[in-house]
């Protein structure tokens, strides 16, 4: 069964089509749980899609979290909203973002969820690649660099078009603790986390910035230190806990994920060739292949389409390295 609500008017999201004329967009979230019903939210209040579909094996949680959002249409860009627990409500989809999965519990970590989620990929990417082959696909489930590689072995798509969320959330995460040290607006830093979304992730400093400046050279404003060694060690120890904390606190991390999730979607639709550190399969970059992990990647209405070659410091190649090997090895306890 499928609910939906019809669009009322113009306007909307829009991208352009062959020929330049321009088209409606259609964004399908697979997993109406708190990641993707929030998600959802995120992206319709932005206007990021003129559809949202969402798709749930719950067919009673999946029909009252779009009847929900659709009471809510008046007080957003218009848009249409459906939902059903049959993947053709995803049919035609420009994005599909996957966030179904096992359910981090306390004091678990993202790779404990891996093998459960993994068949899982298995099971449902087929017949979604079926009714939306052109899609981008989002891969947002933890742990998301093991589920991307696991989704591009199940799918058959190429790295471009299947992607997973990486770092994007850890880097954000990262500048809103470097600006709430130094006093300043998080949009004035510029800095990636790198690597695995997880334990082993890595800040890359060394090409960091704050409103211009080099973070490493940072004297500090307004009775504000600089970031020292031990500052920044804590502050990376806080991008990695803070998932943890969150969970354990309420149960599930969702309003940020959503946010970071409806970024990725944002640079695709809209073409927006930007620069995000979204999880890709490795190819040779820095040494490293035959694994997904982030780096600083240019997104656009093809998907995540060039890794930008950031120089990296000694240490942070380093690990790098170390963060390849320790997904490599989960990668292979599941017979990837």
């Amino acid at each position: 069964m499928t609910t939906s609500t019809s669009p009322q008017g113009t306007g909307g999201a829009t991208t352009g089509g062959p020929g330049g004329g321009a088209r409606t967009t259609k964004l399908a979230i697979v997993g109406a749980g708190a990641v993707g019903s929030t998600l959802a939210y995120a992206a319709l209040m932005r206007g990021a899609a003129r559809t949202v579909a969402l798709l749930d094996v719950n067919r009673a949680k999946v029909e009252a979290e779009v009847l929900d959002l659709q009471h809510g249409i008046q007080f957003m860009p218009m848009a249409r909203v459906e939902g059903s627990d049959d993947v053709a409500v995803c049919a035609g989809a420009d994005v599909v973002v996957v966030t179904a999965g096992a359910k981090q519990k306390p004091g678990q970590t993202r790779l404990d969820l891996a093998e459960g989620t993994i068949g899982l990929m298995r099971t449902i990417l087929p017949g979604l690649v079926e009714v939306a082959p052109d899609a981008v696909y989002v891969m947002v489930t933890n742990p998301v660099d093991i589920v991307t590689y696991a989704a591009l072995k199940f799918s058959g798509l190429p790295p471009s078009q299947l992607f997973g969320s990486g770092t994007v959330l850890d880097s954000s995460r990262l500048r809103f603790l470097v600006a709430q040290h130094c006093g300043v607006a998080v949009q004035n830093v510029h800095a990636y986390i790198a690597g695995e979304h997880g334990d082993t992730e890595i800040p890359l400093w060394s090409s960091a910035t704050i409103g211009g400046v080099p973070l490493l050279e940072w004297q500090g404003i307004a009775g504000r230190g600089p970031l020292t060694a031990d500052v920044r060690d804590d502050i990376a120890r806080e991008v990695v806990q803070s998932a943890y904390r969150i969970i354990e606190g309420k149960g599930a991390t969702n309003y940020a994920v959503g946010l970071a999730g409806t970024r990725i979607i944002e640079a695709v639709l809209d073409d927006e060739h930007r620069v995000l550190p979204v999880s890709t399969l490795l190819d040779g970059a820095y040494g490293l292949e035959d694994v997904c992990l982030s780096l600083p990647t240019l997104v656009d209405r093809r998907g995540a389409v060039e890794r930008v070659g950031v120089p990296l410091a000694d240490d942070e190649l380093a690990g790098l390295r170390a963060s390849a090997e320790s997904l490599r090895a989960v990668a292979r306890r599941f017979g990837l």
